[in-house]
């Protein structure tokens, strides 16, 4: 009997890791459905991008009151799990702060561990108010409706309760408080429990910590279905962002070499190019598995903070564009496609659908004016400019539909080597105007 706690401990464990790894495995399938891209140049500035914007939270504080909460939220959560360790390894071999012979240093470490709890509960208040009470606007653009509003919350009071049965659980620790040491904040909440009997504060302390450990795993496996899988995510999303400058696009390498035998002076006109073996590939994209891996990771990493919605032209004067709805919808349809290869056994069963006009409608695409402010405003460096870009392609190449104005213009390089209708005989008129 003794032995049952250890046992139900071991197997929640063994269920909550599981299930990580399974959904791990599927994230990690799903990127994969993205194209092949080679993004392991440059190392040194790659490694340099991850610890300065991921781990350093450099963009984060461009906005200093939201930057700040977010770093001692994300100090304090980091921090303070150091401890599950040594809860999992209580919990497996039956012991009781197995690490408490360490004196003065563990109660050093468990001091600080309350001391940032506390801070990260305060925070996490000021986020809800934020969000909930002031509702910051770009919270409430029209794309943040049901499920992506919902679980910002719900992640919150995921965090309120975390850190509220951490302190609890150090306040209705008898032997804990005795020590007298690593309790700065609970001791003042350990008197709140002085007229219960001792088997009732022992019975809160272990409901308590098995309440904590449970929800910390309830937390991990959440991530998959929250925005903030990009606690994972941001690592990977940074290192491999694009380090080109904003505003240089890949040329297609079919189109440029179709251009450059054109302005060949010794290239035969009628000679008849060799066909590439296999199917010809498809210019630019119109579902998930035409963007490549990096792009579908980034729509994995999206925060859904709105940064790049609120500084986007086009959004603030009431297009249809929104970079957040860009990454949020590319993710829908990355796990709509994920969940039809389960439900196959493996294998994608067409479903009629795409991520263009099915999630993504011209008019958003149309309504970028490719200025880069998302990409620029970004935390963790996504690029929904990129996806954009990629499906006007498919538009242009593919299906001809760019918008009428668009189509005048390039019919007017074609015959006037300009953007206007004018003769090129007639071009430098405008000089001999007085």
């Amino acid at each position: 009997m003794q032995y049952i706690p250890n046992i139900l401990f071991a197997l929640l464990v063994s269920v909550g890791v599981g299930f990580f790894i399974k959904n791990v495995k599927k994230l990690k399938r799903n990127i994969k459905l993205g194209k092949a891209v080679d993004r392991t140049d440059r190392s040194k500035e790659r490694w340099g991008n991850m610890i300065r914007i991921a781990l350093g939270q450099s963009k984060m504080v461009r906005r200093p009151i939201a930057g700040i909460l977010h770093i001692i939220v994300y100090v304090g959560f980091i921090v303070i799990n150091i401890e599950v360790l040594e809860i999992v390894l209580d919990g497996l071999f039956g012991t009781h702060r197995l690490f408490a012979f360490a004196g003065s240093v563990y109660g050093f470490l468990i001091g600080i561990f309350e001391i940032l709890a506390t801070m990260v509960l305060v925070s996490v208040i000021l986020f809800w108010g934020r969000r909930n009470v002031i509702r910051i606007k770009r919270f409430w653009y029209k794309e943040m409706t049901a499920w992506p509003k919902n679980d910002g919350n719900i992640i919150l009071y995921f965090e309120m309760v975390l850190m509220s049965l951490f302190l609890i659980m150090n306040a209705t620790d008898v032997h804990f408080q005795e020590m007298n040491s690593g309790n700065p904040i609970s001791q003042f909440i350990n008197p709140l429990f002085a007229s219960f009997s001792d088997g009732t504060i022992h019975g809160i302390e272990r409901f308590t910590w098995w309440l904590h450990i449970t929800g910390i795993f309830a937390f991990l496996n959440y991530l998959y279905y929250s925005k903030h899988l990009h606690i994972l995510l941001a690592f990977p999303n940074t290192f491999y962002a694009n380090l080109n400058p904003k505003g240089k696009f890949e040329n297609n390498k079919t189109v440029t070499k179709e251009v450059q035998t054109m302005m060949d002076p010794n290239a035969d006109p009628y000679a008849i190019p060799e066909e590439a073996e296999g199917e010809p590939e498809k210019f630019g994209a119109s579902d998930v598995a035409d963007l490549n891996w990096v792009q579908l990771l980034g729509a994995y990493t999206c925060t859904e903070c709105g940064r790049c919605s609120s500084v986007c032209p086009a959004n603030q004067t009431g297009k249809e564009l929104s970079p957040r709805a860009i990454m949020m919808k590319t993710r829908d349809r990355v796990e709509e496609v994920g969940k039809n290869i389960d439900t196959n056994k493996g294998e994608f069963k067409p479903d009629g659908k795409q991520l263009l006009n099915d999630y993504i409608s011209p008019e958003e695409l149309w309504a970028c004016t490719s200025c880069n402010a998302c990409v620029d405003e970004c935390p963790i460096n996504i690029d929904p400019l990129s996806i954009i870009m990629d499906m006007r392609q498919y538009l242009v190449m593919e299906e001809s539909a760019a918008p009428q104005e668009l189509n005048a213009m390039m019919t007017n390089i074609e015959n006037n080597g300009a953007p206007w209708q004018y003769n090129q005989m007639d071009r430098l008129n405008w000089k001999d105007e007085e």
